[in-house]
């Protein structure tokens, strides 16, 4: 239930509607919202339209033109949002994504940071570094498990080398 404007808290419900509006936190059982943003949800079911939220924690998550930052949920249905942390069993995604694991993904016209999954089914996205052990589709990768292994190995070489002229050079007498 949403309380007066003056508190932007609200307590555990069956069903928030939330519109047009700024709040906290929300506990329900089903969370719908639209034009809004609120800083952590918590419920079983959340659906977002042009909406933000900081942390999601739910069993299912739907959201189309919208904004989060951290997404813990069972299952998640994103339509050209941005995700800045996405942690899920199954996701489908087009957007923007900074982190996502996943046990199974669905990922298309979406370009993502970090992309790790068990079953992980790509078209035509982009991904900086892309963990999966069944990969299908079309995918473009800048870094993948090989290249990451060699970019690891050359800057802890890189580093070493630093540490050792540093305290060679900068040597007390």
């Amino acid at each position: 239930m949403i309380e007066p404007e003056n508190s932007p808290e609200t307590d555990e419900s069956q069903f928030e509607n939330i519109s047009e509006r700024n709040v906290q936190n929300v506990r329900a059982e089903a969370v719908r919202m639209h034009q809004a943003s609120a800083e952590s949800i918590a419920a079983e079911d959340v659906t977002m339209h042009q909406s933000a939220a900081a942390a999601v924690k739910a069993t299912r998550v739907s959201t189309h033109q919208s904004a989060l930052a951290a997404v813990e949920s069972v299952e998640v249905l994103a339509d050209q949002t941005f995700v800045g942390m996405l942690q899920a069993e199954g996701v489908s995604l087009s957007g923007y994504a900074g982190i996502v694991t996943a046990g199974n993904a669905d990922i298309r016209n979406a370009m993502a940071a970090v992309v790790v999954g068990t079953d992980l089914r790509i078209s035509d996205s982009r991904a900086v570094l892309l963990i999966g052990r069944n990969v299908q589709g079309n995918v473009t990768t800048l870094m993948d498990t090989r290249s990451a292994l060699i970019s690891g190995l050359v800057a802890g070489l890189f580093s070493g080398i630093m540490l050792l002229l540093g305290r060679a050079l900068f040597r007390r007498k």
